[in-house]
């Protein structure tokens, strides 16, 4: 790649301005990137502020060519290792982000103090001329005094303080009113997810299309998965954008609350243990594995084709006449006054459904059996999907001070191996209860709270955007990994106790 950093000014003017090397990397990276990195890296680069510099130089005098020589130097060297790192990020963030699409807009100003590398990449860069000695600073014929750092800093200073702390204040308050109406958003979407996948299994299950089985490779969470990796293709990669413009807390309920919650890499790790532990079908597990995470890919692979081509027709043909493709039509909420009526809005509709599930479950509790267990369910599925949205937080941010292994996108596989483990520890509780209520409250957890603090649809979006970048490997190696340290803590937790115990 050919780095030219230097451009003259239209005006023949002798201001050289230096590109960023974020900039840079975008227009290297998008023309190398896959189908869905490139996605999520224009989302993503849309929603976040980058780190770019703009460094100018008032003179023609030859004492700044050295600097510029030595940055392109450098910046052509580290170009490779940056590129990369943006991309292991990338795909690492393909899924899910968490609660940093709400950063605070807190700032402290009080007592704040810039460092010396910010001040000088958004100060002007004046070489010294030979008058230098004396003193002074030649700049466009004028002749100015020196500054030292600590002025230039408390001039700096004193540009940045707010003028109205009122101001400040209410955008804080804003912030926070939104952070509430995106958990009562994801508790509420989690809720209908868990709907969703409990009657996904009814139906694909024996009593109906009998498709899956607990005794079958065939696992029953199958259809679920392959319905939320394909929705995950068009709301989670194709329509995100949009969404996003349209409304940033609906598309976070969409796609970390609703198909994260229906999907689940908890019963799909469990029906594993169970088929290999208790059934001994050692070939269906494998089998489980080998088809279950190729069925889950092409679902998100078609997912996205065919959205891609819903999205084509519908701009050919309504695309003047439908007002969701207006980019100014919006549905996210301006000022205080509006925020917190939504806010309270929302906080009411999921506290009355969440009292109405409490009151059911009292109800029901002893006398209907699987009514209770989704009761329950619904009652504790939101604690799992906030959890899980927590966590996507670790996801692009690598390990220790260097950020090593961005590749990997910790949040959601310590969500998966987290919630494996506990449903593993409940199945072994349902083997060891003597009463009713012992097999409610585990089933009832497993299939509310671990079936929304693992999920399939980031999993398998993750899983594909490292399988189309440049290094192919590491998806496999994520996606093994993820099953099989889920297999092993679960072999330890449910399966060696049912051995010992002989438990059927």
């Amino acid at each position: 790649m050919t780095c030219n950093p230097r451009c003259k000014n239209d005006d023949g003017g002798g201001v050289d301005h230096w590109r960023s090397p974020t900039t840079e990397m975008k227009t290297y990276k998008l023309g190398t990137m896959s189908t869905i990195d490139r996605e999520n890296f224009i989302t993503n680069s849309e929603n976040k502020q980058n780190g770019s510099f703009h460094l100018v130089n008032h003179s023609r005098g030859s004492g700044s060519s050295s600097l510029r020589r030595q940055s392109v130097g450098c910046f052509a060297d580290q170009i490779d290792d940056d590129d990369d790192d943006a991309e292991s990020a990338s795909v690492s963030e393909a899924g899910d982000i968490g609660d940093r699409s709400f950063r605070s807009s807190r700032k402290s100003w009080s007592g704040r103090i810039l460092s010396i590398d910010k001040l000088v990449e958004s100060s002007t860069v004046i070489p010294i001329s030979d008058d230098a000695s004396q003193g002074a600073v030649s700049l466009n014929d004028a002749t100015v005094p020196p500054l030292s750092l600590t002025q230039s800093v408390a001039s700096r200073n004193e540009n940045i303080q707010p003028k109205d702390n009122k101001a400040n204040r209410e955008a804080e308050d804003i912030w926070i009113l939104e952070y509430i109406s995106c958990l009562m958003v994801l508790g509420l979407f989690g809720i209908l997810g868990v709907i969703t996948r409990y009657y996904l299994q009814k139906l694909f299950g024996p009593g109906v299309i009998g498709a899956t089985s607990v005794h079958s490779y065939m696992y029953p969470d199958l259809a679920s998965n392959m319905v939320g990796s394909f929705l995950m293709g068009w709301l989670g990669v194709v329509f995100k954008g949009k969404i996003s413009k349209f409304s940033n807390t609906l598309a976070i309920g969409l796609t970390t609350g609703y198909l994260g919650s229906l999907t689940t890499f908890s019963g799909w790790n469990q029906s594993l243990l169970e088929l290999s532990s208790v059934e001994g079908r050692w070939v269906f597990a494998i089998l489980s594995i080998v088809v279950g995470l190729p069925l889950n890919m092409i679902s998100i692979i078609v997912g996205i084709d065919t959205a891609k081509i819903f999205q084509l027709l519908m701009r050919k043909k309504w695309g003047k006449k439908l007002k969701f493709l207006n980019p100014n039509c919006s549905w996210n909420v301006e000022g205080y006054p509006k925020s917190l009526l939504a806010t309270l809005v929302l906080l009411f509709l999921f506290i009355m459904v969440w009292f109405i599930c409490i009151t059911f479950e009292i109800k029901k509790f002893r006398s209907s059996t699987r009514d209770a267990q989704l009761l329950l369910a619904f009652i504790v599925g939101p604690l799992g999907v906030w959890i899980r949205w927590f966590l996507a937080r670790l996801n692009g941010r690598g390990l220790g001070k260097k950020s090593r292994l961005k590749w990997i996108p910790f949040g959601t596989l310590v969500a998966n191996i987290l919630a494996s483990s506990l449903m593993a520890a409940l199945a072994l509780l349902k083997k060891m209860g003597e009463n009713d209520a012992c097999i409610v409250v585990a089933t009832g957890i497993q299939l509310g709270f671990c079936g929304c603090l693992s999920t399939v649809s980031t999993f398998i979006a993750e899983f594909e955007a490292m399988r189309q970048s440049s290094h192919h490997w590491r998806a496999y190696v994520y996606g093994l990994g993820t099953i099989l340290i889920s297999f092993a803590l679960g072999t330890l937790i449910y399966s060696t106790p049912v051995w010992i115990k002989g438990y059927k």
